[in-house]
């Protein structure tokens, strides 16, 4: 059973081509590990805050595992050509850019969908 199996994520680069090391379709993905938590009048802004943060992965997944849905976002403005897996530290640049797409786009209040928990 994999992690992150149950959790949105939205393709960052797709890729039909096979090579030696994943002789299949696979795409790069990047989802949400962390989902923010609910935010009430009454707290402060520090916990407002820390309660709002997104966590983010990034994962390659094989073309016939995807789920798709009837929603899309539209990410290829902020992370075209600056993502790469390659090696941790790169993986680790990667992880913050997306995180701070994700963020910008949850702050400003578009693709509500995509923040939200998957309950089954």
């Amino acid at each position: 059973y994999q992690r992150r199996v149950r959790e949105k994520c939205v393709i960052v680069q797709n890729t039909d081509m096979k090579n030696k090391e994943r002789p299949y379709g696979h795409a790069l993905v990047a989802g949400v590990k962390k989902y923010p938590k609910k935010v009430v009048r009454g707290m402060s802004k520090r916990s407002i805050a820390r309660r709002s943060q997104v966590g983010v992965f990034l994962r390659v997944v094989n073309q016939k595992h995807f789920l798709p849905t009837r929603y899309n976002m539209d990410l290829s403005k902020e992370l075209r050509g600056k993502i790469n897996v390659s090696d941790a530290s790169k993986k680790a640049e990667s992880k913050k850019l997306c995180r701070k797409a994700f963020q910008a786009r949850y702050n400003a209040g578009t693709n509500r969908w995509f923040f939200n928990r998957l309950r089954f």
